[in-house]
């Protein structure tokens, strides 16, 4: 793809504070006096993910006071731009993630700071939360989506490659984080690929891919299998 025009061209948009409305989750734009008492809740109350933290810049938060300091840094700047994610349902906090790395001269923008507190693990609401995230970041103009992961954590390179991200590379010793050496594996998908990454989500999380119980019927990667493969 090297050297090949890109006619009519333009920025893209950068993100704003729109709610982005899905059939279980809601992403609301981080607001730290309307979520932080719930997102603390789901992050660090009695049931929290044991591993949650393992790979992640910052945290674990036991002190509430850290906490609120991690907030106030976070959410300062425009970029990460964060989201708290909403369970539809019952209106409680169950995670955020961000729109972040936000080049819109280069129409490049990456999914990141992806925290889910428990209640949202194997369900639904973390793949719904992906897909709006997603679909914003291509509507908004971008040609390419990324997702980076320490290339040790199995859990966020799973989800890449099942969320339909392409693996790209491994950049070796890229950041030292909590002290120790991050090996960084990048992950995208482009605006050409989006149309069939979208209607795979789409179609996954519709109703009849559901039981009565919630459970899913077919898996996610099922629906971006060619007919003919």
């Amino acid at each position: 793809m090297a050297n090949i025009p890109v006619p009519n061209w333009h920025p893209a948009r950068l993100p704003d504070a729109r709610t982005l409305e899905g059939r279980f989750v809601r992403l609301e734009k981080f607001d730290p006096t309307r979520h932080s008492d719930g997102l603390y809740t789901a992050l660090q109350g009695p049931s929290p993910d044991p591993k949650l933290w393992d790979y992640l810049p910052w945290g674990p938060f036991p002190d509430r006071t850290d906490f609120d300091k991690w907030i106030s840094a976070h959410t300062a700047d425009p970029d990460p731009w964060v989201y708290c994610v909403v369970d539809k349902a019952t209106g409680v906090v169950d995670g955020n993630l961000s729109l972040m790395s936000i080049v819109p001269a280069h129409g490049r923008i990456e999914i990141g700071g992806v925290v889910f507190g428990a209640s949202m693990q194997r369900t639904p609401k973390g793949t719904e939360a992906v897909y709006l995230l997603a679909k914003e970041a291509f509507e908004l103009g971008n040609r390419r989506l990324e997702w980076k992961c320490n290339n040790e954590n199995a859990r966020s390179k799973r989800a890449a490659e099942r969320f339909g991200f392409t693996f790209e590379a491994v950049f070796r010793q890229h950041m030292v984080l909590k002290g120790k050496n991050r090996d960084t594996a990048w992950y995208s998908i482009i605006d050409s690929e989006w149309p069939a990454v979208r209607e795979a989500f789409e179609r996954w999380l519709a109703e009849e891919n559901f039981d009565k119980t919630g459970q899913q019927i077919k898996p996610l990667e099922s629906f971006r299998v060619s007919p003919t493969s």
